[in-house]
């Protein structure tokens, strides 16, 4: 597939199953998400990779999570909670370390974390898996922070999680960036 058509063909899966990634695949995913754009070449991004029995355990946590921001919580939302973490086959976390006392500002080393979870979505589409990008509550929640390994101060930018797509491939519905652009003449 060229570069080219892998751009304009990425979408976000709607449902994904096994098979996931073999190790292999994984390999090259993180290593696709570590040719982000890395201003200062600080690497700021962590990769935490949830699969196997660890997903319930996530999953365990989403649902800790939202008992502690709606303790009203029915026990059928917590199990929806729950659920989320078995999405997908495989989930990597994808977080930003960053060096305050870098001299490149701390919004460049987020976004480039964010850059490296695009590269997993398109690495993911390109291996002929598929992705979807979410985040939620639980990427700002310090007690999953603290769960997957990350300080205080780090920032959770995206939970990718990557499968095989269980609908099929469907057309991208197509984007429109013409309303969205603004031509600067100065």
């Amino acid at each position: 597939m060229q570069a080219i058509d892998l751009l304009l063909r990425r979408r976000s899966a709607k449902a994904l199953a096994e098979p996931g990634p073999d190790e292999g695949a994984l390999e090259l995913l993180l290593e696709s998400a570590a040719r982000a754009p890395d201003h200062g070449r600080l690497r700021p991004w962590r990769f935490i990779v949830i699969r196997g029995a660890a997903r319930a355990r996530f999953g365990e946590l989403l649902a800790e999570q939202l008992r502690r921001a709606r303790p009203a919580s029915t026990a059928e939302a917590l199990a929806r909670e729950r659920q989320k973490a078995m999405r997908a086959p495989l989930i990597i976390a994808v977080a930003a370390v960053c060096d305050p006392q870098a001299k490149v500002p701390q919004i460049e080393q987020i976004l480039s974390a964010g850059a490296a979870a695009g590269n997993i979505l398109l690495a993911a589409k390109a291996l002929g898996f598929n992705a979807v990008w979410k985040t939620g509550a639980a990427a700002y929640d310090e007690t999953i922070k603290t769960a997957l390994g990350l300080g205080g101060k780090d920032s959770i930018v995206a939970f990718v999680y990557v499968g095989t797509e269980v609908s099929g491939e469907t057309p991208p519905a197509r984007t429109e960036w013409r309303d969205r652009l603004i031509e600067w003449r100065g």
